[in-house]
């Protein structure tokens, strides 16, 4: 176990050695240091975001417009409104205007 820590560490050394003697750090690149230029992607976004607002704007400044279907009002079946027992808070209702309070 110990030669293996005393190779480590001399590989580690050797490496850092062979890295000192380069003059060039090497440098790091990500994927958004492709070669784009940024100044362009954020420019292309912004036109694009632009284009995005002024379109979902007109869209729902048309459908609104529009108006809708209101459909046919139902038939006034008088089975529909049927009471059999009196509320417990008297014969009209809770937000109703009531009737029998001597006005």
């Amino acid at each position: 176990m110990a030669t293996a820590i005393v190779r480590s560490a001399l590989s580690r050394a050797a490496a850092i050695r062979a890295a000192s003697r380069t003059s060039v750090a090497p440098k790091r690149r990500f994927s958004s240091s492709a070669g784009h230029d940024d100044a362009y992607e954020a420019a292309k976004w912004e036109k694009i975001t632009y284009l995005g607002i002024v379109s979902c704007t007109a869209l729902a400044a048309y459908v609104l417009s529009k108006g809708h279907h209101h459909g046919e009002d139902p038939p006034a079946y008088p089975y529909m409104h049927i009471r059999n027992k009196e509320f417990p808070w008297g014969p009209d209702g809770l937000f109703e205007v009531k009737h029998n309070e001597g006005h």
